[in-house]
């Protein structure tokens, strides 16, 4: 590759040093006889005919046959799920919302998920790398367009007697100036420059959708915090209701042994269930504390937020609909598939690049300028410069050094695959598995209705009994246990449902819409326009918009 590089520093004054030589030598050649000259000049083209002949026929020993990518893109179509989600109710319009988290009716909840969303570190590291990969595509569109320099150098030297450089020039001292302006500019024929553009411009896509991906789990992880402290306050209540029972089973205990019905051992039995009570109650108020803590840290906040947020106040939500789509739309509904698929789009193009590097360079430069010895003569038209042309760079011998190269990019293109395949598959399993969970909740809080009714009357039974005399402490006891674990398993499974529902709403995609602009192209080419791009047959769900916000990239 030939380029013209800034002047103004040593390389620059070598060359200047060559032209000077270069002068003296084609002077020296003039002075020749005719005839000796032409022979010379002969001699010269037959030498730089022959090494460009050669260079033609040695450029076939580098070459890319043989190396191609193994791996092949899973079609969202090709998994089998109709079995699995035969029964499920479906839905056209049951894909999740952008603000998902407002069907639980919890205005509390609302601000919390705005505040996060617009000041969380999380999300703004997440920015930062979106803003650090666009500058990285805009850095590689540039390469694509001449390169337009200017420089100017001065330098006082004395030149050595005993060198190429004849008297009156050496053995004195002279300054050599130069100002000149260059132009480089690598055509490219081949594509490399505007693959490693393409490159740089789906990581670049891929990137922003990881931010998008970054906001769908944060929301997650917000709202399963607020609902662990919904659970927390649920269990809260059946504490202090256990507390409030054992106060008034030790009162009427305390009776009973006034009155000689009880011992002192159930006088004591009763009394050593009071501080049990109390140690869960200030166990569940400490949970509390810590999830406050964590809610707060989620808003990039101190913890001092969290001591402001109060019980959460979420209703329960009967939407278990499924799309009528699942497979085929979920490719587009979730921003972490996606940001794989444009990382195959982006190891393509690595590919794309590294067999470009198999074919001649070609590029053209230009110089025009100012150059003199002495100062006095640097202003005047003899000494102007200026020259023009282009320059070929073949590959002849590498030692399989691009050859390498390619097959690592096969190699970045088949694991790039292999990771997309896989995630579409987690994905349609993390769908299945929140609805199988779903079943199961709503079948354990059928059984766990039919159980607490079942223990509340055992225990009211036991209570009727032991006020009247008829039963003893230890059946009191035993109900009470009972109905303890059947109120906590209920405010378990509602946590659990209200758990399940967010996970559903994050494997849809938390709310992205699809058929907007994050879809990769589905096809190889594209045709480039002076205004938005146009893919060539991309699917509908793939479609990217007029307000593409990579558009300004695609020149």
């Amino acid at each position: 590759m030939v380029e013209i590089a800034e002047y103004g520093n040593a390389a620059d004054r070598i060359a200047a040093h060559r032209n000077v030589v270069d002068g003296i030598a084609a002077h020296r050649i003039a002075e020749r006889p005719i005839v000796e000259r032409a022979i010379v000049e002969r001699r010269i083209a037959g030498r730089a005919l022959a090494g460009a002949l050669a260079a033609l026929l040695l450029a076939g020993c580098v070459t890319s046959a043989g190396l191609s990518p193994q791996a092949r893109i899973e079609s969202p179509g090709e998994l089998a799920i109709s079995r699995t989600l035969s029964g499920a109710p479906v839905s056209a319009a049951s894909w999740p919302a952008d603000d998902w988290w407002t069907r639980f009716g919890d205005p509390q909840l609302d601000r919390l998920m705005a505040e996060a969303l617009a000041q969380s570190p999380t999300l703004k590291q997440a920015e930062a790398r979106t803003r650090e990969a666009l500058a990285a595509a805009s850095g590689a569109d540039s390469m694509r367009f001449p390169q337009v320099g200017a420089g100017a150098s001065s330098m006082r030297e004395l030149f050595p007697e005993q060198s190429l450089i004849p008297p009156p020039y050496g053995g004195t001292w002279n300054t050599l100036s130069e100002l000149s302006a260059s132009l480089s500019w690598e055509i490219d024929f081949w594509g490399k420059s505007r693959s490693a553009y393409e490159a740089a411009l789906g990581e670049a896509r891929a990137t922003a959708l990881d931010e998008r991906a970054a906001r769908v789990r944060l929301a997650a992880s917000i709202a399963h915090a607020y609902v662990a402290l919904e659970r927390a306050y649920l269990q809260l209540d059946v504490a202090q209701a256990l507390l409030k029972e054992r106060e008034q089973t030790y009162a009427l205990t305390l009776q009973r042994n006034a009155a000689g019905i009880d011992s002192r051992l159930e006088l004591k039995q009763a009394q050593s269930e009071l501080p049990d009570a109390r140690e869960r109650i200030t166990q569940l108020r400490e949970d509390i504390g810590h999830i406050r803590n964590a809610l707060a840290a989620l808003l990039g906040e101190g913890p001092d937020r969290g001591l402001a947020i109060g019980r959460p106040a979420l209703s329960m939500t009967s939407d278990t609909a499924l799309p009528s789509r699942l497979p085929s739309e979920l490719l587009g509904r979730r921003a972490d598939i996606l940001a794989l698929r444009w990382r195959v789009e982006a190891a393509r193009h690595g590919i794309d690049r590294a067999k470009a590097e198999f074919y001649p360079d070609v590029s053209l430069t230009a110089l025009v300028g100012l150059q003199s010895l002495g100062l006095s003569a640097f202003a005047t038209a003899a000494s102007r410069e200026a020259g023009v042309g282009p320059a070929i760079t073949l590959p002849i011998f590498d030692a399989g050094r691009r050859r390498a190269d390619l097959s690592a990019r096969d190699a970045d293109y088949d694991l790039a695959v292999e990771r997309y395949d896989q995630a579409l598959v987690d994905a349609l399993r993390e769908v299945v598995d929140q609805i199988v969970s779903l079943r199961s909740v709503t079948e354990q809080q059928a059984e766990q209705r039919e159980g607490l009714a079942t223990a509340q009357d055992a225990y009211d039974l036991a209570l009727l009994r032991y006020r009247d005399g008829l039963g003893n402490y230890l059946q009191v006891l035993t109900t009470q246990t009972q109905l303890l674990a059947q109120r906590s398993l209920e405010a378990d499974l509602r946590a659990r449902a209200w758990d399940v529902s967010i996970d559903l709403a994050r494997a849809l995609g938390g709310g992205l819409v699809a058929g907007g602009q994050d879809g990769p192209p589905a096809d190889r080419r594209s045709t480039v326009h002076a205004g938005p791009a146009v893919e060539q047959g991309p699917p509908a769900h793939e479609a990217r918009r007029a307000d593409d916000p990579f558009v300004e990239y695609q020149r």
